[in-house]
């Protein structure tokens, strides 16, 4: 059955965004489907065919990897696990060249770990390759980088990859492909349990319908799946959950039909900049500020200014993201700051930085200047 409102986001995504977990890929025997993969990469040249630009974010390396090293389980030390990765990337991405030259179509690989997005310079240089990779019958296809990968530049699992794709790109549907039907009111396995069809506002109680089961070739689950489409969805661009061992499961949804469950964009659009400062950097303090600069930030769209905060926690330097919080203790706003911790301890609570006493390393009046920080639930402007 065909829905208006998805018909409608069809519509207007101009890039189509799909992640693909390794339990669709993978056979029982951690051999990957090439039938399953030939009939993805059939459907990633038809989206294309329509103008739309299309990334796929897959996993599967390292479950390739199990097959062609005879590993029975996935591997728990990290050497195994990147010999693993290092296996079964080359094999899984000769797939889909392989597939996709059928249709005259070529893939492009990209591995990223978490520094890619961090650091701006970079986070650009991989949005422009992308944008220069669409103007080619190339189909992207991104993975983390698990050969190099260490705990302090993982992304966590690729869900939180391809959110962080799909937010860098902008105009964007997200599509997870998962081995679950979508989001249910329920256990999955309970007969009396039902697919969510659409998620029209986000609800904290979403993540207690979520299950922790992962498979055991994967890395997420469905909380997991949740925690990115919420950094999707309030950026201001839409997500669809669905299984992707269902057959022809990306004409479906292109066509409009209801499968899955949609997650609806929560709020106006977030402009690039600023999704790059709340959605992607991780901050390096905190600054805690008073009922005024809160009521200030949230309701005037200003600076925040010296005066309204009242305390100052880790250590950071100038330049570097940071976490605002209200009086008790939530998170409401991410900024750029214009002041180290040292100094920012110093001027808090001040009405007014002096920077005539020294103008050299006092050159601001505002800590974070209003250009430099997103808000969480309002327009930025």
């Amino acid at each position: 059955m065909q829905s208006l409102i998805r018909q409608e986001i069809i519509q207007t995504a101009r890039t189509v965004v799909i992640k693909v977990g390794t339990s669709v890929l993978s056979n029982d025997d951690d051999s990957l489907n090439v039938a399953r993969i030939a009939a993805l990469t059939e459907q990633l040249y038809r989206i294309r065919q329509t103008g739309r630009r299309v990334v796929l974010v897959s996993s599967g390396a390292v479950g390739a990897g199990m097959g062609l090293l005879n590993l029975d389980q996935r591997p728990t030390d990290l050497p195994h696990l990147q010999a693993a990765a290092a296996a079964g990337q080359a094999h899984l991405i000769r797939l889909y060249n392989d597939c996709l030259e059928v249709h005259g179509y070529r893939a492009a690989q990209l591995l990223l770990t978490a520094n890619d997005f961090r650091n701006r310079e970079r986070y650009l240089n991989v949005r422009n390759t992308l944008n220069t990779l669409f103007e080619f019958s190339i189909i992207p296809i991104i993975n983390e980088n698990d050969t190099v990968s260490i705990a302090e530049i993982q992304f966590g699992d690729n869900d939180q990859l391809a959110a962080m794709v799909n937010n860098l790109l902008g105009d964007s549907l997200l599509i997870v492909l998962s081995v679950i039907d979508g989001l249910f009111d329920g256990d999955p396995d309970s007969p009396d349990s039902r697919v969510i069809p659409l998620v029209e506002r986000w609800d904290a109680d979403l993540l207690a319908l979520a299950s922790e089961t992962r498979s055991r070739r994967g890395t997420g689950g469905m909380r997991s799946k949740l925690q990115a489409a919420r950094k999707v969805t309030e950026v201001g661009e839409n997500v669809i959950i669905a299984n992707g061992r269902r057959s022809n499961v990306l004409d479906d949804i292109m066509a409009g039909d209801e499968v899955g469950t949609l997650f609806l964009a929560q709020g106006r659009n977030v402009p690039a900049w600023k999704r790059w400062i709340g959605y992607t950097v991780k901050p390096q303090g905190k600054l805690r500020v008073d009922v005024g600069a809160h009521k200030a930030l949230t309701e005037s769209g200003r600076s925040l200014l010296a005066i309204g905060i009242t305390a100052v926690e880790g250590e950071f330097g100038r330049g570097d993201l940071v976490s605002l919080v209200d009086e008790t203790g939530r998170e409401f706003a991410r900024g750029l700051t214009n002041y180290d911790s040292r100094t920012t301890q110093h001027l808090k609570g001040q009405r007014l930085v002096d920077r005539s006493s020294d103008p050299e390393n006092l050159p601001y009046e505002e800590i974070i200047h209003r250009d430099n920080l997103l808000v969480f639930g309002h327009e930025a402007d």
